[in-house]
């Protein structure tokens, strides 16, 4: 175990942790949420600090990514544990991990000199804290980015947008961007389905915004749950007039799974009426996720709609974009390209 950052001594050796916006308060002897930082004798521990479960080379579409560093290779890593509690969640055997009262977790010990080791010895430019929830990790997340900052390495989240401002302003000029996903509009879905506050994530959605050089952001369309034509609608004038125009959204297609596996798959007509609603309320970039093939993979320019980068599935088949900017009308589009 590892002494956790970010939580004060509460009462009665008692702890309140900072690091979500959960703001857990955690008697003596039991776990957070998340279920991986544990109160042992009023001192707030991280088990899972250097004990990644997963740890894959993924292409930076599939974070989805597609506007940052095109085509570049990702040494993706996650522990167990997570602080949301998804009924559609396609890693629920690693996320929902619970803490039993021992110090055994699963994962292999992997610190983080050796995480930026084995991204160079696989020729990966990025490395992404993804598959359950980064936040949970934030003190491997964060000693990792420092080294692989000093290698020349980019670091990038796939998050719920539950990590506090606190915790958030100490990754600064650590990570490079993220793609956040946005869930719902409404409170009771992120009440019932996911455990959650909507506000709390609202805020956190744009404290991300704020602090990271790029940030899209990803909605799972799940059919009877967030599939309505007023929800889309909602979703994408928050990130049109919350955040910008710019940020990229990728709505994707539902597989049934966990607890909702008893759902349908979402029909691909839901999908693509949902990026044209996204562009209906001013949005410049939505892709449509889940489909390989779909004419939404693609990148077209805002103004003259040129093709400018292919994809088909998580592969980038054709980039014709010039110094970030459409190489037919000038149109600058934004992104991390170099």
């Amino acid at each position: 175990m590892k002494i956790a950052s970010w939580w004060k001594p509460y009462k009665d050796k008692k702890v309140r942790c900072h690091l979500c916006r959960h703001h857990c308060v955690i008697y003596p002897g039991q776990a957070g949420v998340c279920q991986v930082r544990v109160n042992r004798d009023g001192i707030l521990y991280t088990l899972v600090y250097a004990k990644p479960v997963a740890a894959h080379v993924d292409p930076i579409e599939k974070k989805p990514l597609f506007h940052f560093l095109p085509s570049s290779r990702a040494l993706s890593i996650a522990t167990v544990g997570c602080n949301f509690r998804c009924a559609n969640c396609q890693n629920w055997e690693i996320s929902q991990f619970r803490y039993d009262g021992t110090n055994i977790v699963p994962g292999d010990y992997l610190p983080p000199d050796k995480v930026v080791e084995l991204a160079e010895k696989t020729g990966s430019q990025v490395i992404a804290y993804t598959y359950t929830e980064p936040t949970i990790f934030w003190e491997y997340v964060l000693d990792t980015a420092k080294l692989a900052r000093e290698k020349g390495i980019k670091n990038i989240l796939v998050t719920n947008g539950y990590i506090t401002e606190e915790a958030l302003k100490d990754g600064d000029g650590l990570i490079d961007a993220a793609n956040v996903d946005f869930k719902s509009m409404r409170k009771e879905i992120y009440a019932k389905v996911i455990k959650a506050s909507l506000d709390r994530f609202l805020d956190g959605l744009k404290s991300l915004y704020r602090h990271l050089k790029w940030l899209e952001v990803t909605t799972l369309i799940i059919p009877g749950i967030n599939d309505s034509e007023e929800e889309i609608r909602d979703i994408a004038r928050f990130i049109v007039r919350e955040l910008s125009p710019s940020v990229p959204w990728h709505i994707s297609r539902f597989h049934p799974a966990y607890k909702l596996s008893y759902l349908p798959p979402t029909p691909t007509k839901s999908i693509n009426r949902a990026v044209e609603i996204g562009y209906e309320e001013g949005l410049r970039f939505v892709y449509a996720g889940n489909i390989p093939g779909s004419p939404y993979e693609t990148t077209y320019c805002p103004k003259c709609q040129t093709p400018l980068i292919r994809r088909v599935g998580f592969e980038v088949v054709e980039n014709n974009l010039k110094d970030g900017k459409c190489p037919v009308c000038g149109e600058t589009i934004e992104g991390v390209w170099e």
